[in-house]
């Protein structure tokens, strides 16, 4: 694989994250908008959004009632 291979696999697997990320934030309640907008930002930004958003803030939102596929 040449480093232009690399490159652009590392791309695409941060952009998925990316967009994961963004999906786990638009179905969970954070309590407030504005906690909920506060992790999209903060998911928005390269490489190390998503990641601090799955260390930081993904256990801090909760699935809704209606949305949760265990009852």
């Amino acid at each position: 694989m040449t480093t232009a291979h690399l490159i652009v696999a590392a791309g695409v697997l941060f952009y998925l994250f990316t967009c994961i990320a963004f999906i786990d934030i638009a179905r969970k309640n954070f309590g407030s908008m504005g906690k909920k907008v506060l992790w999209a930002f903060i998911a928005f930004l390269p490489f190390i959004g998503p990641v601090l958003y799955f260390i930081l803030g993904y256990k801090t939102g909760k699935m809704p009632e209606h949305m949760n596929p265990i009852s």
